[in-house]
């Protein structure tokens, strides 16, 4: 029987892209999306619900993360979803859930700047079906 892991998310930096190299020298970026979801609760009133995602990049593609990405800007992240645990200096153990992208789309265009700096990183408008890149 065949198995799939695959997690599509268009959203919002919440930051500007970290990238660090591993010890043998491989290129990862991390950074964080914001996706909204809107819906009308029982009262006729409409909500926006925040969902974060933390994403990392590996290799060349790390690379073209930090170089074109910045907090605001908008990205579709392609990739797998994956959990992890370690061991905190407390001796807890610590989980978190990421994204490893296999493919970013930077969704801004050239020169179109994300919001200045102080500014919420997501925007209330939605997105238009004929810019999705599927």
């Amino acid at each position: 029987m065949a198995t799939l892991n695959k997690i599509m998310v268009i959203g919002n930096l919440g930051g500007d892209p970290e990238m660090r190299y591993t010890p043998q020298g491989t290129p990862v970026t991390s950074f964080s999306v914001a996706v909204n979801r809107f819906y009308t609760d029982p009262n006729g009133e409409r909500q926006k619900e925040t969902q974060w995602f933390r994403v990392s990049a590996w290799r060349q593609l790390a690379e073209q993360c930090n170089q074109y990405l910045a907090k605001g800007r908008k990205a579709y992240v392609e990739g797998s979803f994956r959990g992890r645990s370690w061991q905190g200096a407390d001796g807890q153990t610590r989980y978190t859930n990421e994204i490893i992208a296999d493919r970013v789309v930077f969704l801004d265009r050239a020169g179109e700047a994300g919001p200045e700096r102080g500014e919420a990183p997501f925007d209330d408008e939605i997105v238009d079906p004929d810019k999705l890149p599927f």
